[in-house]
């Protein structure tokens, strides 16, 4: 049997695709074809059902298999860290998946700051506006809304954080007064496609607002406070992105200021990878200090030296 077989197994498994496993291997689909064949020869099984529509489909020795080759490459991940980190600095890759202004905002910043601290490890981070898979290791690590309901996970809460109503103060000026949440149906709002919503947890305004009362849509959050920047419209946003736009101002701060929390989680192979252990150290260091700007009591984000 040829192991490195393996490797182009693992990524057709979690890709579906021997295109897709091709261009993530370096490699021709076909020579990734013929791997995959040399594979199932080797262990006289059927790995995959092929199909036009849905690709390669892991039949139920597949799957037994993909248990066992997902703990050989973590422990071949661990094993290649700890030898080449011997006597030398900390070095790797890191994949780090966030939501997407938590990771235009909060994370690059900091992710700069550990790898100026770090030369050696690279980092990608991947500001996301739908689910990311830890089992086809698009990332090492995720940091979403949601706390992982089951699974080999390791993570914890890392921040809690606030929202408010935003508005420029042109629209203030000339819409009609906004003095409680009784007013909303006079105004225009903001808010999430509700089909591409990828959590309950943004669901901000569904039961308040009218739904004529919403004129523009976008599951960017982003794209959300540029269109609040042009003064047509209120937007719910986070405190840690709408608090440094000066053209911006919160509204009904005292009734209606909105709670979420942030976790940081990664999949339980990886536990003994000492720059995942390092990061997710250092993420929960900088968070902490942090904590007044997350809640929108600072205007700016600080790093700890």
């Amino acid at each position: 049997m040829n192991w490195d077989d393996l490797r182009f197994f693992l990524e057709v498994a979690r890709t579906q695709r021997v295109s897709t496993a091709g261009t993530r291997l370096g490699v021709e689909h076909t020579t990734v074809a013929r791997r995959i064949r040399q594979l199932e020869i080797s262990l006289n099984t059927l790995l995959f059902e092929k199909s036009r529509r849905s690709g390669f489909t892991l039949t139920q020795a597949g799957m037994d298999l993909l248990a066992y080759a997902e703990k050989m490459e973590s422990h071949l991940l661990n094993a290649m860290e700890k030898v080449s980190n011997m006597g030398s600095s900390l070095s790797g890759n890191l994949k780090i998946a966030a939501t997407e202004g938590f990771g235009s905002y909060v994370l690059t910043p900091i992710a700069m700051q550990f790898q100026a601290l770090y030369p050696s490890i690279t980092l990608d981070v991947m500001p996301f506006q739908r689910f990311v898979s830890h089992s086809k290791r698009e990332t090492d690590i995720v940091i979403s809304i949601e706390r992982p309901a089951r699974g080999p996970y390791i993570g914890s809460k890392i921040a809690d954080y606030s929202l408010k109503l935003y508005a420029t103060k042109e629209y203030l000026e000339q819409a009609p007064p906004l003095r409680k949440q009784s007013d909303f149906a006079q105004h225009r709002f903001i808010a999430y496609i509700d089909e591409l919503i990828i959590s309950d947890q943004l669901r901000y305004i569904d039961d308040i607002i009218p739904l004529n009362n919403i004129i523009f849509r976008s599951n960017s959050v982003v794209a959300q406070m540029r269109a609040c920047l042009q003064g047509k419209a209120l937007a719910v946003l986070p405190c840690f992105m709408a608090e440094s736009q000066p053209l911006l101002e919160s509204v009904l701060e005292d009734s209606f200021t909105i709670t979420r929390s942030f976790w940081m989680h990664y999949h339980e192979d990886l536990k003994n990878l000492r720059r995942i252990e390092v990061f997710t150290q250092y993420m929960k260091q900088q968070m902490a200090y942090n904590e007044r700007f997350m809640l929108g009591k600072s205007k700016q984000l600080k790093i700890k030296k």
